[in-house]
């Protein structure tokens, strides 16, 4: 059946705002709005609501696109000030973490399948791919489930797993292609040409991605553009291009598009962010979009089969495999508590890229891909739920929360100011306790450092001085240098913040 362009605008609509919703009600339960975008996808295909969509070239193309962009803004939100005490902690976890990962969870594969799905007939080179695809954290579960649940962690977990799972699909990504290319080469496979191979592709992404980004700076500094409205455009021109000449360079282009959003971020450059701001929006974009897409790729029927090992193995993934490549990897660092491993091992998130890598496997027609994609959809549905749901609810067995005062994003003020600016900026309600020693606003005892630099009364807004009176229910735009003591002196002065 021939779908009109109309038909096929209305489906993604509907299934973009049924997302949506799902998300929205799952943050309110607790539940990653990934997961729900997936489960979405899964309703509306072959076995839900019909829909027929079997293209895996597409699915792929959609992946890439999505994960680079994710990437790049995964990149552009992480400050170098705060990943530089646990760089190398981050790179380790990364690498050595992905491998042993990987390695570990390989052999437990060959060992379940073997008693659980004989008739497979699945080799020990297999099963390692089938292990490489997942042996990574997913870097669109992470940030979308740290930073959208507004978590503060202890002892900088949060930029380290920030740093880990933004720059370890890399090396999932080698070793997945390089185990496609032995599997359908078959004899006896070069190992020494595949790791020099994987060496030289991250040291190509790594030193190009740099390169790139830092040219990215100048040229965006450079060029004279009169309409603002297309330097975000521009942005993702940037992000486009790195992403594409790495791979013509063979190198790594997930880990070139990571570092250049690393090095462009942590620069200035003008309409920094507006280009922020649009790139936070199109990387959930690419998320929802993504998730729905793998979501109407899989036969939920399909997963019958494959739930006995496909428990197992994500049991054994969660509790086992990830923790040993963990505590393996953080070896060095004696100094690290055991909680704040064990928390660590527990954000081994699965997600898109895991079905990323498994399509990849599916688009070169290895042995056994089709198993090798239910297996893997299947652990990440059951990461998603059990260690996406729990993270918050971990961190505080582990007492590891930093119960900081979390700052009230404006709702009544639409400004938005520079990181370059190490000020505060939030918003008050007056009432009649907080007027208690005046209604000037020289009255107010705010703290030293602190402005009121705008007033909202009745829809209207204006700049006030020391003088102006203020009223009930007044809203006041403030920015302060202390936040902590600001936050004290309001509750004191009982204002609704």
């Amino acid at each position: 059946m021939d779908l009109s362009i109309e038909f096929v605008l209305l489906a993604i609509s509907v299934l973009f705002f049924l997302s949506i919703m799902a998300g929205k009600a799952g943050y309110k339960f607790g539940v990653p709005a990934l997961l729900l975008f997936l489960i979405v996808g899964m309703l509306s295909g072959s076995d839900g609501l019909g829909i027929q969509f079997e293209n895996i070239h597409a699915t792929q193309a959609v992946g890439t696109i999505a994960l680079s962009i994710i990437l790049f803004s995964g990149g552009l939100d992480t400050k170098i000030s705060e990943i530089k005490p646990v760089v190398y902690q981050g790179v380790l976890l990364a690498t050595v973490g992905v491998l042993l990962t990987a390695l570990f969870t390989g052999i437990f594969i060959w060992w379940i399948l073997g008693m659980t799905y004989s008739s497979a007939g699945i080799g020990f080179l297999t099963s390692l791919l089938l292990a490489s695809t997942m042996s990574s954290t997913d870097s669109a579960s992470v940030f979308s489930i740290l930073r959208s649940k507004g978590l503060f962690l202890k002892n900088n977990l949060k930029p380290m797993l920030e740093l880990e799972s933004g720059s370890n699909d890399p090396m999932a990504y080698v070793l997945t292609i390089t185990l496609i290319e032995i599997l359908k080469m078959g004899g006896d496979p070069n190992y020494g040409f595949a790791i020099g191979m994987l060496l030289l592709q991250l040291a190509i992404g790594a030193i190009v991605g740099i390169l790139l980004g830092k040219l990215a700076v100048f040229l965006i500094n450079n060029i004279k553009i009169e309409n603002s409205s297309l330097y975000p455009i521009l942005l993702l021109t940037i992000c486009l291009f790195v992403f594409s000449s790495v791979f013509f360079l063979r190198g790594n282009a997930y880990l070139a598009v990571y570092i250049s959003g690393l090095v462009l971020g942590n620069s200035r450059f003008i309409h920094k962010r507006s280009a922020l701001k649009f790139f936070d929006g199109l990387a959930w974009l690419s998320q929802l979009l993504m998730f729905l897409t793998l979501g109407l790729l899989v036969n939920p029927h399909e997963l019958i089969p494959i739930i006995i090992p496909g428990l197992i193995i994500s049991v054994l993934m969660i509790v086992v495999t990830r923790p040993l490549g963990v505590f393996i990897s953080l070896l060095p660092f004696t100094k690290m508590p055991i909680k704040d491993k064990v928390f660590v091992s527990w954000v081994g998130l699965r997600g898109a890229v895991p079905i990323i890598f498994a399509i990849i496997a599916l688009d070169a027609d290895v042995p056994h891909a089709r198993l090798i994609f239910n297996i893997v959809f299947f652990c990440t549905l059951v990461s998603l739920l059990v260690q996406g749901t729990t993270l918050p609810r971990m961190a505080g067995l582990l007492k590891l929360v930093d119960k900081r005062k979390k700052v009230k994003a404006l709702e009544d003020f639409d400004v938005e100011f520079s990181d370059e600016i190490k000020s505060v900026a939030t918003e008050i309600t007056l009432n009649a306790q907080s007027l208690s020693n005046g209604y000037r606003l020289m009255d107010l005892p705010l703290p030293e450092k602190t402005l009121a630099v705008m007033v909202k009364r009745n829809n209207k807004y204006f700049i006030p001085t020391g003088t102006t009176v203020l009223c009930e229910d007044d809203k006041l735009l403030i920015i302060t240098d202390n936040h902590e003591i600001l936050m004290e002196t309001l509750k004191n002065m009982g204002i609704n913040k």
